[in-house]
């Protein structure tokens, strides 16, 4: 591997040469710093990627035939690997046919420019590129501002369990990217009636987090002893056909506590099954049939009642928690999910969650948002 002498600062453009003709390097070389721009030069494809791994260039010219792997491979290796895979290439050969120009662009190549390169060509051509890849730069940069804005918004519209401690719940809320598309709320509906609302909004970013803030304000409409868990579900569903796009959904399960009765009443729309644990470890899952909102002009919905004594901890969930193991099926994923509350009813709410969620999402790289609610029935 050859490097230039000139010494390399933060702060300037580099680009990284390859190829094995000392000739052609030193013309590059010539012409593109006497323009201000920094060079790192390499003979071989196996030299570059180790070169662009390490000095992150902002721009590669990369000869076709070389020693060892050609450029059409080193192209293809460094666009497989994320931390290369975003750095311009700019193919120079001799090689001038249309058939070579196609095999270069669809390797991951921006550019194809033919030997004997003229150096203005080359610097005009380099420059596009690089103010191509500086605006979409900007532009990436711009977006991931815009949905962490989106993501403080919708973490502001969560309860956290310290709001409203009187309702006994703790929650983990992983979304998959800065904002998703499942929800939760839990209100108070008086001194002893508790609502406890978990929702997954098909699809993932924006367009489904937007929703999340509509879906809160129609529960608090139905957030009264006044309206049943039915009322509250099918008024949701109501306005959801109107906002949701083709194909989107949402499958939701609201869960009404009253502490004084110990009454826990469950009414499901398409979502994964309750799952309530004792502190004996005995398990309960209120499976139920029925449509999920925003589809079907008539809504199937179903209700479960049970009781809970002093100790009892019921779970709600969104389906990425169950679906989280690769080529894991939802059953294995609940059975997983029953066996983790049980394994940690003895911890401390939160903590229980924790484990819970870490028990049972095994992949590091979940395909879904993760969301697990908790509540535990007081003495």
């Amino acid at each position: 591997m050859q490097t230039s002498d000139q010494t390399q600062t933060d702060s300037g453009v580099k680009v990284l040469i390859v190829d094995d003709s000392a000739i052609n390097v030193e013309l590059l070389q010539s012409v593109l710093e006497a323009e201000g721009f920094q060079t790192l030069t390499a003979a071989d494809g196996e030299s570059a990627r180790a070169v662009s791994k390490r000095e992150r260039p902002d721009l590669i010219l990369l000869d076709v035939v070389m020693p060892g792997e050609s450029g059409f491979e080193t192209c293809a290796l460094l666009k497989s690997d994320p931390k290369t895979s975003d750095i311009p290439v700019i193919f120079l050969s001799a090689l001038d046919d249309v058939k070579n120009k196609v095999r270069g662009l669809k390797s991951g190549g921006v550019d194809y420019v033919s030997k004997p390169v003229h150096g203005e060509e080359v610097l005009a051509r380099v420059r596009v590129h690089l103010r191509i890849r500086e605006n979409n730069r900007a532009l990436i940069r711009d977006q991931q501002a815009r949905l962490e804005e989106l993501r403080n918004a919708q973490q502001a519209i969560l309860v956290r369990p310290a709001d409203l401690p009187s309702a006994c719940f703790g929650v983990v809320y992983n979304p998959l990217e800065e904002a998703g598309g499942d929800f939760y709320d839990v209100v108070a509906l008086n001194e002893d009636l508790f609502g406890y609302f978990v929702a997954d909004i098909s699809g993932h970013g924006s367009s489904a987090a937007f929703l999340t803030s509509a879906v809160k304000a129609l529960l608090r409409q139905y957030s009264s002893p006044l309206f049943s868990p039915e009322d509250a579900m099918r008024g949701v569903d109501s306005v959801m056909r109107q906002m949701l796009g083709e194909e989107q959904y949402l499958t939701a399960a609201y869960a009404r506590l009253n502490r004084r009765t110990r009454r826990l009443t469950v009414v499901s729309a398409g979502h994964p099954p309750l799952v309530a644990v004792n502190p004996s470890g005995e398990a309960r899952i209120l499976e139920m049939d029925s449509d999920p909102l925003g589809i079907f002009g008539a809504l199937t919905l179903q209700r479960k009642e049970i009781r809970l004594a002093a100790g009892d901890r019921f779970y709600m969930y969104s389906d990425g928690l169950i679906e989280a193991e690769p080529g894991g099926d939802r059953r294995t994923g609940l059975d997983r999910l029953v066996a983790a509350c049980i394994a940690h009813r003895g911890r401390p709410l939160q903590d229980c969650l924790n484990e819970v969620v870490n028990a049972v999402r095994s992949s590091d790289a979940p395909a879904d948002d993760v969301l697990l609610l908790g509540i535990e029935m007081a003495a």
